[in-house]
């Protein structure tokens, strides 16, 4: 639940906030689901990426956190390679 929470954070904050200032569930539950499933569109992109070989898969690794990081969700400093 606490990624759901992150998740809808993010969503309120980038819509500036007030007007969200009373949000029913169902149209909670459609934003959310709708960033879940365009970040996991994101996710698949990247593991698609022929453009890195299996050397340069911590690169794989780090743009998926910042996928996750684009949600509000932090993923803490251990992917942090640089």
């Amino acid at each position: 639940m606490e990624l759901y929470k992150e998740i809808l954070s993010q969503l309120i904050l980038e819509k500036g906030g007030e007007e969200y200032q009373v949000l029913h569930l169902p149209e909670a539950q459609s934003m959310v689901e709708m960033a879940c499933y365009k970040a996991l569109q994101e996710i698949k992109a990247v593991l698609v990426d022929d453009s890195l070989d299996d050397a340069d898969c911590f690169q794989r690794i780090e743009r998926i956190i910042c996928i996750f990081e684009s949600l509000g969700s932090d993923v803490g400093s251990r992917h942090d390679f640089g």
